[in-house]
């Protein structure tokens, strides 16, 4: 069982939902992130969604293409990120550890080459924007045979079809987008959520995390109450921004947001 299906399991035998944060690993300078993966662990996140900077990031809005501008301007690369990876794995074995970008820094690396690299540094999952299930054929046992789990977006248009084609190619859970457009969005309609999740989990087994909309405590928890778990980015890669020239500070201001929504959604 992998580190992300053990995490799920244990958390749906105790009634609790997973919060999953992402920042984007370099942003704001090489040296924050891993002190900041810690802080997120210790303010009570179950895995850790870590963007890989790339320059031409399609699916997500200002907030996060900001952080991948500031994470590339100080040469952050993926051999970078997958460093960092490894540092945080000297203190923490446990806390799973997705990898979150787009192919074009790992088709330059090569694909036999970033699995065995990621494996060897410790992460557990990857979810690349722009592979889906049907481009995945070919390289999907690649990851498989490095039991990476290969995690998949669905979004409120994706068509019954294709999501048959994720519960059977995906692995640890499925992401949901819980609003049409990019990252950073604001409007959350959770009864909206709720329909489509009943929608997806006719076809999918897995674990369904939700991200797009959250923002604090109460977002959390109206999220949580539907799915089995929820992805806060925007938020926190916002709350690094307005400290960017203050990383103390920053991880006191997203280790105060994410004790904040771990509360709410266990309460």
């Amino acid at each position: 069982m992998s580190r992300i299906a053990a995490v799920m399991d244990t958390l749906k035998q105790q009634g609790r939902k997973a919060l999953i944060p992402y920042i984007t690993g370099g942003d704001p300078a090489k040296d924050a992130t891993v002190p900041m993966m810690h802080a997120l662990v210790e303010a009570g996140a179950d895995i850790l969604e870590i963007g890989v900077p790339f320059s031409d990031p399609m699916a997500d809005g200002p907030t996060i293409q900001l952080a991948c501008e500031r994470a590339l301007a100080h040469g952050t690369s993926l051999r970078d990120v997958l460093a960092m990876v490894t540092e945080f794995r000297q203190q923490d074995s446990r806390t799973p550890v997705v990898l979150m970008g787009y192919l074009n820094p790992v088709e330059a690396m090569g694909y036999e080459t970033f699995v065995a690299s990621a494996k060897e540094a410790g992460v557990d999952g990857v979810l690349m924007v722009d592979l889906p299930p049907e481009e995945a054929e070919d390289i999907g046992g690649i990851f498989r045979e490095a039991e990476l789990d290969v995690i998949y977006l669905i979004a409120p248009t994706t068509t019954d079809a294709r999501i048959a084609s994720i519960a059977a190619s995906g692995s640890g859970y499925v992401y949901y987008v819980s609003l049409k457009g990019v990252t950073g969005s604001a409007a959350l309609d959770v009864d909206d959520v709720a329909r489509n999740l009943t929608r997806i989990r006719q076809q999918v087994s897995l674990p369904v995390g939700v991200g797009f909309g959250i923002r604090d405590g109460a977002t959390a928890a109206a999220v949580g109450a539907v799915a089995d778990g929820v992805i806060v980015g925007s938020a926190i890669v916002n709350l690094i921004a307005d400290h960017a020239g203050a990383p103390d500070k920053a991880r006191q201001q997203v280790s105060t947001l994410v004790r904040e929504m771990r509360q709410a959604l266990d309460g």
